[in-house]
């Protein structure tokens, strides 16, 4: 739909069901453009889903066992695919065949619980495993190796040197890669410093119990937590400084800005996801009956703003669209339901004057109303330009890169604009040895052959 026809004063959450996709998988994400949907399945398969053509376009078979998490690159070349056979495997989308080509394969101890990218560098990737370790891996030639994220105790505390070590239960990017955070089995939240491996805060939250979740805001300054205490938090990060050797960990005790909970039947959640522009929380409910999801207006003040009902097919995932008012949520019957917000066209944005009928009229034609008339003759002489600044600007306009799936700028990059500290070192670091995740890049219809059947 032609966003220029949308009324702005309309609700910018999604209401309604707009299709249903057959995929038998556990979880679902929306790629970068929103186009594609890569959804995990139990029996260690992955599909990615064309969104306009609601159609399996690339099959990644590589797992034996039941896929854990999916994440998409930067510019949604590569999909990352974690799973219960201890493995994750990186798959390029850029390949000419079907199942596409393994990038890598990374062979970890135990089950894979999930793994991520790193926001700027697809060959730097996060991995959590079921046995409560979580591992960095850097792929690049350079940095290559793999370094377990340790919680540092104060040696002098003869208590927590005895104690055993909590098991780290979600661990996440934020969103300018700069940061990662691990959520642990005794309510705590740690921040790693991602070029240093080096722990540089502990949060402890009380009453929350074991983490089970995180999701950032775009902006990186709020984040949102699941635990077991059947209840969400959202919370304003401080400034973490750069790391310093003689620094010692920041202790400090998060206070959230809104609680999300259902007071009435004391549901649990299964994942929750930020709108685009941080103003919404979707929260999908561990209802054993029926699939909802419970959507919150952050701007005023976490209200409770709708109920979505996807039937009696309990929810098992759901995430956001990265640009829309939309979002994907998987069944505990391998359906994916794709939610969208129906707004009529508002075809008065067109024109002031424009008025709406409500049956065919016969229209009058004036006489010079569809004469050809040359724009550029009547803005040279109206503001005495030549024709040569008329034509260097024609071919400035021209010349600049629109993305036609997002209608931004070829060149903005979303995370270029988050907050900064000062410091740029971890941002180096992160773009040394570039992956080949680079834009403009086009998956390849990949075609069968009757005779080969």
């Amino acid at each position: 739909m032609n966003t220029s026809l949308l009324n702005p004063f309309n609700i910018t959450y999604p209401t309604a069901v707009q299709a249903s996709l057959p995929s038998q998988c556990t979880l679902a994400r929306f790629d970068r453009s929103g186009r594609f949907v890569a959804a995990g399945r139990s029996d260690g398969s992955a599909a990615i889903w064309d969104l306009e053509t609601r159609a399996a376009v690339r099959w990644l078979e590589g797992h034996v066992k039941g896929i854990t998490s999916v994440d998409w690159s930067r510019n949604s070349r590569f999909v990352l695919t974690s799973s219960k056979d201890w493995n994750a495997i990186v798959w390029d989308l850029a390949s000419d065949i079907d199942p596409p080509q393994r990038r890598t394969t990374i062979r970890f101890d135990a089950p894979v619980s999930s793994a991520s990218f790193h926001p700027r560098n697809s060959q730097i990737i996060l991995a959590l495993l079921q046995s409560g370790d979580a591992y960095l891996v850097d792929l690049r030639k350079k940095h290559r190796g793999r370094v377990e994220l340790e919680e540092a105790h104060d040696d002098s505390d003869e208590e927590s040197s005895t104690s055993p070590r909590s098991a780290m239960t979600v661990a996440h990017f934020d969103p300018t890669g700069r940061h990662i955070f691990v959520g642990t089995s005794t309510g705590s939240i740690l921040v790693f410093n991602t070029r240093t491996k080096t722990i540089v805060a502990r949060h402890k939250i009380p009453g929350a119990g074991v983490m089970k979740g995180f999701d950032f805001a775009k902006s990186g300054r709020r984040l949102v937590t699941n635990s077991s205490d059947r209840t969400l938090r959202q919370f304003t990060l401080p400034i973490y400084p750069p790391p310093i050797a003689d620094r010692e960990c920041t202790e400090q005790e998060l206070e959230p800005t809104h609680r999300f909970s259902d007071p009435i039947n004391r549901t649990a959640w299964h994942a929750m996801s930020f709108s685009p522009d941080g103003e919404w929380l979707a929260g999908g409910a561990a209802d054993p009956a029926s699939h909802k999801i419970y959507i919150w207006d952050i701007a005023n003040d976490g209200q409770l703003a709708s109920t979505l009902d996807g039937g009696r097919e309990p929810l098992i995932y759901v995430h956001w669209h990265p640009s829309k008012p939309s979002i994907v949520s998987t069944t505990n019957h391998g359906n994916i339901l794709i939610w969208h917000c129906p707004s009529p066209e508002r075809w008065g944005a067109f024109a002031g004057g424009f008025e709406e009928v409500d049956e065919n009229v016969e229209y009058e034609e004036r006489e010079d109303e569809f004469d050809i008339v040359n724009l550029s003759l009547i803005q040279s002489y109206l503001f005495e330009e030549d024709e040569s600044v008329l034509a260097k600007r024609k071919m400035r306009q021209e010349e600049e890169e629109v993305d036609i799936l997002t209608g931004k700028d070829a060149e903005e990059d979303i995370v270029d604009h988050l907050r900064f500290n000062g410091d740029e070192d971890d941002f180096f670091w992160a773009d040394d040895e570039p992956d080949e995740d680079e834009r403009g890049w086009r998956m390849k219809i990949v075609m069968e052959d009757d005779d080969m059947i």
